[in-house]
């Protein structure tokens, strides 16, 4: 049986890499860039006006002139005009400074008379004040955005910004997720005293959503052998990655693991020392398609899809992984199996700024009611069974 680690490892071995597309740039958000974004530009491309007022020759006022003929007016997008000697320019917030201009006094601090524009006498001006020097954010051809980087809003401006109307991108994975058993009922449809309603399709499909993956779909199919082989089977011709929950351990009705080997699909691992989630199976489908076969109980297909399923998913797209994040254990925990232990957490803030992990206990993996208002999980290493409070761990927000 594989530790937490050694099945990570072994998942990203296995996986294979997205594809690549161009998108354009309303379809890119969300999105891993898998391309350089070079500067088209100068940023800003001009000397830049920072203030509405007068555009001077700082030298005319150090030499005691405080009285400026207006000469022209110029707003934001019109061409840079001449500053003539012993005068001033009207200029609006984000125009390019006037040539021989190299002070711009601000709006408030002037009074304009007969079309003379007077600077206060408790003001003096400095040379080069309110002006966003050409070049100063960064260079013609610098790179500004790299290969690896989830597109946010904000690299999307820096996108635009360079004269770009698409990027290329990691393909999005079409996703397949199937919940087996005759004891499920979707929302909305009768249901006996024996059934249970349909809760871990929907759950993943929108934890996969949260992590930008959402070209998935979600079907239901009994425990029986024959029709798992058949929608197993169309769903792995379908799709690149296959995401099961539940029919996964070891009892007579759990058909996942043969129905997939008869499909052709080859097995990396079964089961990881851990709980919840100790029967997660993984394997790669004759065609390359990623197979997830994840325990049913719901807080066990929770925290697997999430500590594997979007690891996996994130590592194929060619996103750059981030240092872990660490929190504190807000209180004493103690885990006596001799298994990596997955805990529910609710994250707390301290006054010094220290980020607390206060455990969230569930009944058991099937309580998923109790990971609401949770923020995540933390690990908790197989070799300890008594975790102080104020130990440092891994978190995982959902």
């Amino acid at each position: 049986m594989l530790t937490v680690g050694e099945a990570s490892a072994a998942i990203r071995s296995a996986m294979p890499a997205a594809k690549t597309e161009t998108v354009k740039l309303e379809q890119a958000p969300g999105c891993v860039l898998q391309q350089t974004v070079v500067a088209e530009r100068d940023q800003p491309p001009f000397d830049r006006v920072m203030m509405d007022g007068i555009a001077i020759a700082h030298g005319e006022f150090a030499a005691g002139n405080r009285r400026f003929p207006i000469q022209a007016t110029q707003s934001a997008g019109d061409p840079a005009l001449k500053l003539d000697a012993g005068h001033c320019i009207e200029i609006m917030t984000g125009a390019s400074l006037p040539a021989d201009a190299d002070c711009i006094v601000p709006v408030e601090r002037i009074v304009v008379t007969d079309g003379v524009a007077e600077i206060e006498a408790d003001y003096s001006p400095d040379k080069d004040q309110f002006i966003h020097p050409r070049g100063s954010d960064h260079a013609k051809g610098a790179h500004l955005l790299t290969a690896g980087a989830r597109i946010s809003p904000m690299d999307i401006a820096i996108i635009a910004s360079c004269g770009l109307t698409g990027v290329t991108v990691s393909a999005a994975p079409t996703i397949r997720v199937i919940s087996t058993g005759n004891e499920l009922v979707p929302p909305g449809k009768p249901i006996e005293p024996h059934q249970i309603r349909m809760s871990n399709g929907p759950a993943l499909v929108a934890l996969l959503a949260r992590h930008g993956f959402t070209d998935s779909r979600h079907d239901h199919v009994v425990d029986d052998k024959e029709v798992l082989k058949t929608r197993i089977a169309e769903h792995l011709d379908a799709a690149n990655v296959l995401i099961l929950s539940g029919g996964v351990s070891m009892g007579k009705a759990d058909y996942v693991p043969g129905v997939l080997a008869e499909l052709g699909v080859e097995v990396v691992f079964h089961k990881i020392s851990q709980r919840p989630g100790k029967p997660m199976w993984f394997g790669i489908g004759k065609a390359g398609q990623a197979v997830f076969a994840l325990p049913g109980n719901p807080v066990s297909a929770l925290v697997c899809c999430r500590q594997y399923v979007v690891e996996a998913l994130n590592a194929a797209a060619g996103l750059r992984e981030k240092p872990p994040e660490f929190a504190s254990l807000a209180q004493e925990h103690v885990f006596k199996p001799d298994l990596t232990c997955f805990l529910p957490v609710r994250l707390v803030s301290a006054v010094g700024g220290q980020t607390l992990a206060m455990p969230v206990q569930t009944n058991t993996s099937g309580d998923f009611a109790a990971l609401s208002g949770t923020d995540g999980y933390v690990e908790l290493a197989l070799e300890t069974t008594t975790f102080a409070a104020g130990t440092g761990v891994v978190l995982r927000r959902w």
